[in-house]
């Protein structure tokens, strides 16, 4: 397994999650950008994890050294199986999944505490999830304004089933420092969730009150912990 890239990082890499595309990362990119940062933005296929993680270490590949690697949601788990690249000296999870070996978001989702909210995932069809277009705004995007929720929930990027079934080969996180940001008003992946998550890994944790759509909702609180996380 490889070691982490040493040095200061001034390279960020951005990994959305399932049924929206990189775009969302504009806020946290014009920050990081506004402060030196070089920062890349991954556009996930979400057809499948292996697919991901190999569309994310194309744009590490591209940075022109150390990175830290950020993914929020299902992004979570893209970094957490592409993170072992050797350039790779950080990991962020926002709002995340962070499987170990032989989990995927399939087996975490069905960990969610009980009485937890349920993601509102329609059945698949042929072989693509969405979010019920009418619960949208309640479960992703809690504190956005309805009409920015309603253009996320129409511009929807169908999510491969397969993707969230995804194993994780060798968690990028055993052999990287993390940092996750814990959303305390998620209603996509329960705030305990996260946090049982994130503290099987040792992460450096901050929490804010925000929706799910945090990346969205407050780019400075992201773009602030990857900035901690750069210099860490």
């Amino acid at each position: 397994m490889s070691t982490p890239a040493s040095g200061p990082a001034r390279n960020v890499v951005l990994v959305h999650g399932g049924f929206v595309d990189g775009s969302g990362w504009q806020g946290v990119y014009d920050i990081l950008a506004k402060d030196g940062f070089s920062v890349g933005v991954v556009q996930n296929p979400t057809l499948s994890l292996e697919g991901d993680a190999a569309a994310t270490r194309q744009i590490i590949d591209a940075q022109p050294g150390p990175v830290v690697l950020v993914g929020h949601s299902y992004g979570g788990a893209v970094i957490t199986e592409a993170g072992t690249h050797p350039n790779v000296a950080a990991l962020v999870y926002v709002a995340a999944f962070m499987p170990d070996a032989g989990e995927s978001v399939n087996t975490l989702i069905a960990g969610f505490p009980s009485d937890a909210p349920g993601p509102p995932i329609l059945p698949p069809k042929e072989g693509f999830l969405f979010l019920d277009r009418s619960k949208f705004h309640a479960s992703f995007a809690g504190d956005l304004p309805a009409e920015q929720a309603a253009f996320m929930a129409d511009s929807q990027v169908p999510w491969g089933v397969d993707a969230l079934g995804g194993q994780v080969t060798q968690p990028a996180w055993r052999t990287r420092p993390s940092w996750y940001l814990v959303t305390t008003q998620d209603r996509m992946i329960p705030p305990a969730a996260q946090r049982t998550m994130s503290q099987r890994a040792g992460s450096t944790v901050t929490e804010a009150a925000a929706s799910h759509s945090v990346y969205v909702s407050q780019p400075a609180a992201v773009a602030g912990l990857v900035e901690r996380a750069a210099a860490g």
